[in-house]
């Protein structure tokens, strides 16, 4: 297991992002929180002294490069999401990550969309293609993810993991536990795939620390069996 390590989490002040921050620097790792415009600290909840916030414009190659050389980052977390979904800004920022960082020798973990996933029993179906998961109106969002993993799968020379979320991803508890698959869908016994941003940023670092095989991953909540 890595310890002591130099986290760049791009997006930092996103639903993911934040807590992806919170989590890293809790287990004692040195994170740099990106974002064009990082938050300013709260008195009541100060910032880990591990956090050192950053500005960083995505659309900026230069200065992105600048901060992840000057900064000796061991691995970068890339969580930036745009509404309305932008395809071209997404496809651009990762693949902006992935160079940079395949100069740089340091691993990628994207945390991208369910929509690139299979359909819990029918692996033939995108989820991105299957309503009772994406409603027509995040079709859009979907494909952009679809989009992001097929520029990860093109960058040869880029060591990365693709992180799928559930269908259902929101704020809540941090349990800690969460079950981990690969390029399907995780449903629980009632049909629902969900899991909290807290537990997804628990396995971000999990993953960063102890890094898996696969360049495509998904987890879910802990509770229930999931569906073949």
């Amino acid at each position: 297991m890595r310890t002591g390590m130099t986290i760049a989490v791009l997006g930092a002040t996103g639903t993911v992002g934040r807590r992806v921050v919170d989590e890293a620097s809790a287990r004692g790792h040195r994170v740099l929180a990106l974002s064009r415009k990082p938050g300013s600290e709260d008195p009541e909840n100060p910032k880990s002294p591990n956090v050192t916030p950053i500005a960083v414009d995505a659309n900026d190659p230069h200065t992105l490069r600048e901060t992840l050389t000057g900064g000796a980052a061991d691995a970068v977390v890339l969580t930036v999401r745009t509404m309305p979904v932008d395809e071209e800004f997404l496809v651009g920022t990762t693949r902006t990550v992935l160079d940079i960082a395949a100069r740089l020798g340091i691993r990628v973990l994207v945390v991208g969309g369910a929509g690139a996933l299979r359909s819990p029993g029918d692996r033939d179906l995108p989820v991105a293609d299957n309503p009772a998961y994406v409603p027509a109106e995040f079709k859009a969002v979907a494909a952009a993810g679809i989009a992001q993993l097929r520029t990860c799968r093109s960058h040869a020379d880029a060591d990365y993991v693709y992180l799928s979320p559930p269908a259902l991803l929101e704020p809540g508890e941090r349990t800690g536990r969460y079950r981990r698959g690969t390029d399907t869908l995780l449903v629980d016994a009632d049909g629902r795939s969900r899991i909290s941003a807290e537990d997804l940023a628990v396995a971000v670092v999990d993953e960063l620390e102890t890094p898996g095989p696969d360049h495509h991953i998904t987890v879910a909540h802990h509770g229930g069996h999931p569906s073949a």
